[in-house]
């Protein structure tokens, strides 16, 4: 009697504790065995340290989605790096277009021709990957494919957030830790807060020398007559 008495209330250990992987849900690939679960644990450990996106594991799909999605990679690819349309340097600035630049930055970023400037002179500075994760982050907002959503996500981390990339743009870590967790399901607004903290970068910093780079008071300055033509 004392003997139950002394093990009761005590917890008892049926076990060692059950790997997550050898217990996940239906439709998910179990694993094999207890040490390929200690392998994917060290892997998730070292996963936020290196700035990766763990890809979620695809369910079966039809043959029509795969498809789908495969179409959606490969459009997503053939837009890689295209921030700035064709449209957007072809047509020269106004003299009042351009002097409305330096009354504000938001009057900069909304004309075609500002961003245009505006990016060469950031890649002066070696700081263009900051427009050009604007500009992606602006055309991932306006798509409503998810598959596509997906695709461009994933690419705009790849190129801008991961530490491992070359452009990676400079993010604090509180909205670095947010888009980790939104990379798990990717919207059309997953990078809004970064996108905001580059705006603001850019505005602070490197607009103010913008206004006083010699690239902006060029287009200050009137252009030259043209000579006239006399026969």
């Amino acid at each position: 009697m004392s003997l139950r008495s002394s093990t009761q209330g005590q917890k008892r250990r049926t076990g060692p504790p059950q790997c997550p992987a050898m217990t996940q849900p239906p439709g998910w690939p179990p694993a094999a065995t207890p040490a390929a679960c200690a392998g994917a644990a060290v892997a998730a450990a070292l996963v936020p340290c290196l700035g990766l996106v763990v890809p979620r594991t695809s369910t079966p799909s039809s043959a029509a989605r795969n498809q789908e999605r495969q179409r959606a990679w490969r459009a997503s690819r053939e837009s890689k790096l295209q921030p700035l349309s064709s449209c957007e340097a072809c047509a020269p600035p106004s003299p009042e277009e351009v002097q409305s630049w330096a009354q504000s930055f938001d009057k900069l970023m909304h004309s075609p021709a500002g961003r245009s400037v505006f990016r060469a002179f950031l890649r002066t500075e070696y700081s263009e990957e900051n427009m050009l994760f604007w500009l992606a982050c602006e055309e991932l907002k306006a798509e409503a494919n998810q598959h596509v959503v997906d695709e461009k996500a994933r690419l705009i981390y790849e190129d801008y957030v991961s530490i491992l990339s070359p452009k990676e743009v400079s993010l604090d870590s509180r909205v670095r830790e947010g888009i980790n967790r939104k990379m798990q399901e990717p919207s059309a607004h997953t990078f809004d807060d970064a996108q905001m903290q580059i705006y603001t970068l850019m505005h602070r910093d490197s607009y103010p020398r913008f206004l006083s780079s010699p690239t902006y008071r060029a287009l200050l300055l009137p252009e030259p007559p043209q000579p006239s033509s006399e026969a």
